[in-house]
């Protein structure tokens, strides 16, 4: 009776446990990557950089900017940057900024699932009792299953949903004073970020990074989307580090 039991819960189950694998699997993989970046044309770059981080921790002591600032590293070596032996002498200044931002709450339109409550029916079984002469005999019983909730379909609604919105900003400037109590010149910014159910920024920057390549020295008009894959041969490089 029992495993009949354990394998009609399965069975209804199974639907709602594949749709969950589903989604789960979709949502760790595959992420939106928002691109918004600024290049100064009137400003040579050069190749060579030294790093420091907005967010004030230090890479050496400091494990998840140590590995934000090592997947930037990796960013700008695919573009042909360096890191200068001389800090004094770099090109520019390269800072490195990246957190999660405070959630919020949305609502989306979702296929959940329908469930039916269904009466259990009658079935008859089997059990021994004894007569009074202590023969055992066997005799036919009637018994009703307990009411079940049942998988019926799906329908679309309105949900909830928690919203973290993950950035990475990689901002580069002169690494020389401009004169005159001026900051000095900023000579390209790229800030990508990523929305999602999930606050997992560690997961996050290697592909965040993988993006910023493509976007250092570019002017975007209006904010760019991609679609990238955390499996995908630009995340992997970035991963990898120097």
């Amino acid at each position: 009776m029992v495993p009949a039991l354990l394998k009609t819960l399965v069975g209804r189950l199974l639907p709602v446990i594949a749709a969950a694998m589903f989604i789960s699997g979709c949502a760790t993989n595959n992420y939106d990557v928002k691109i918004n970046s600024i290049a100064n044309q009137e400003k040579a770059a050069g190749v060579s950089y030294r790093i420091i981080t907005k967010n004030g921790q230090d890479p050496r002591a400091d494990l998840r900017t140590a590995e934000a600032v090592d997947y930037v590293k990796a960013a700008l070596s695919g573009r042909g940057l360096y890191e200068a032996p001389s800090p004094e002498n770099a090109d520019m200044v390269v800072e490195v900024d990246y957190d999660v931002e405070p959630p919020r709450v949305e609502f989306e339109q979702r296929s959940v699932p329908v469930f039916a409550r269904v009466n259990g029916g009658v079935r008859t079984i089997i059990v021994p009792t004894r007569d009074s002469n202590g023969q055992v005999r066997y005799r036919p019983v009637s018994v009703m299953d307990p009411p079940s909730n049942e998988l019926i379909g799906f329908e679309k609604q309105n949900v909830p949903v928690t919203i973290y919105e993950k950035y990475l900003r990689v901002s580069a400037r002169e690494n020389i004073a401009s004169g005159d109590d001026e900051p000095p010149s900023q000579l390209w910014s790229v800030y990508v970020s990523n929305e999602a159910e999930d606050d997992d920024i560690r997961s996050a920057l290697p592909v965040l990074a993988s993006v910023v390549v493509d976007y250092i020295g570019v002017t975007t008009d209006k904010d760019q989307k991609v679609k990238v894959n955390s499996e995908d041969p630009e995340v992997t490089f970035i991963k990898r580090g120097m």
